[in-house]
């Protein structure tokens, strides 16, 4: 008997951990209206952190919902960046437009498909991005680890370029126009929080 408990806590561990939908539904209606905001930095600062030498491109900060998320444990980037959140706003963070379009990541891409388009694929393009998350510390790290798909965050920080020694780039794009390779944002994030309802 005492096997079975162990075994059916086991169970339920592993469930709650890798099977459980820990998404957020908030409900219909667009719920982050804002477009980013951005600033360009007319004399960027560099400074190092960990084995790179991190160069400010522009401040952003943003209000967004959270269209999926992706952690990551190896290669150069992830000793960087161990999160990536697709972001959306305007109508790409209305769960009624939402609900028509797959979205998933992958390889540090974020992804979509619709079999009809709820809302022009323009809309869909422009008002959501992949965005790379570079924390400041641990402190910050933390917080973004408790952003769940579906949940409406605010962020703000620097788009950065990030270079080593050895020549290696990592590049963030300053627009949300782009699409496809080098579309996404690279951006340190200074501070951090989910919006509750």
């Amino acid at each position: 008997m005492k096997r079975l408990s162990v075994l059916l806590l086991f169970v339920i561990i592993i469930w709650f951990l890798v099977f459980r939908d820990d998404s957020v539904t908030l409900g219909p209606g667009v719920t982050a209206p804002d477009v980013p905001l951005q600033e360009k930095i007319d004399s960027p600062v560099s400074f190092p952190f960990k084995d790179y030498t991190i160069t400010p491109l522009a401040k952003f900060s943003i209000r967004a919902k959270v269209l999926s998320r992706e952690e990551y444990s190896f290669g150069r980037e992830a000793e960087l960046s161990p999160l990536d959140l697709a972001l959306g706003w305007g109508t790409m963070s209305d769960e009624d437009v939402l609900d028509s379009i797959e979205i998933w990541q992958t390889g540090r891409w974020y992804r979509w498909q619709a079999k009809t388009f709820p809302i022009p694929r323009k809309d869909i393009e422009t008002q959501s991005a992949n965005m790379h998350m570079v924390p400041a510390d641990s402190y910050i790290e933390d917080l973004m680890d408790d952003a769940r798909q579906g949940d409406l965050v605010e962020f703000s920080g620097s788009l950065v370029k990030i270079e080593a020694d050895d020549g290696w780039r990592w590049i963030s794009s300053q627009t949300r126009n782009d699409t496809g390779a080098r579309a996404c944002e690279v951006v340190w994030v200074d501070d951090f929080r989910v919006i509750e309802y």
